[in-house]
C-alpha cells in the first residue's frame, strides 16, 4: 500500500489507546464519562486498480460530507446540526470533523468517486495506467 495515503492524518494512532485500555477502564479516569470518538475511523485498501477509502459516519446523510482535493491532499470534512437528545452513554459524535489524506501520484485526481450507504462514506480512487501495471508481481533470481 502507498503510505503517502496514510501520511496526513488530523487523528493520533489509536495504539496508545488499545494499549492502555484496561488500565483506564480498570481506573476511570474520566469520572465515569465516556470517551467520545469525534473523528470517523477510517479503512484503507488498495487493489490492482484503485484505492478504496472507507469512513464509519453513522448517522450521517451524504449531503453532510464535503470532499475536495487541495493540490495532493484529499480533504473529507463534515458538518451538521447538533441534536437535542443528550445520550446516557455517547461513545462518537461525528457533528464535525475534517479527515486529510495525502494522495500518491498514482491517483487519477478527475475520476475520484464518492458513495455513502448504511453509514459507510466510500471513496473509489482509480489508478493510472502506468500504476496499475507496475503493481504485477516480478520475480527476482538469486545470483
Amino acid at each position: 500500500m502507498s503510505k503517502d495515503l496514510t501520511k496526513a492524518t488530523s487523528i493520533l494512532p489509536s495504539v496508545f489507546d488499545d494499549y492502555f485500555k484496561p488500565w483506564k477502564d480498570f481506573f476511570d479516569f474520566n469520572g465515569g464519562r465516556t470517551v467520545t470518538a469525534t473523528v470517523p475511523a477510517v479503512n484503507i485498501t488498495e487493489e490492482k486498480d484503485q484505492y478504496k477509502l472507507s469512513v464509519a459516519a453513522p448517522g450521517m446523510n451524504k449531503e453532510d460530507f464535503r470532499i475536495d482535493i487541495e493540490n495532493d491532499v484529499l480533504i473529507i470534512s463534515a458538518e451538521t446540526e447538533e441534536k437535542e437528545e443528550t445520550p446516557t452513554r455517547q461513545e462518537y459524535n461525528y457533528s464535525s470533523f475534517s479527515r486529510s489524506f495525502r494522495l500518491p501520484a498514482s491517483v487519477i485526481k478527475d475520476k475520484i468517486e464518492a458513495k455513502y450507504k448504511d453509514g459507510i462514506l466510500k471513496l473509489y480512487l482509480p489508478k493510472t495506467e502506468e500504476a496499475r501495471k507496475a503493481n504485477g508481481t516480478r520475480h527476482i533470481g538469486i545470483q
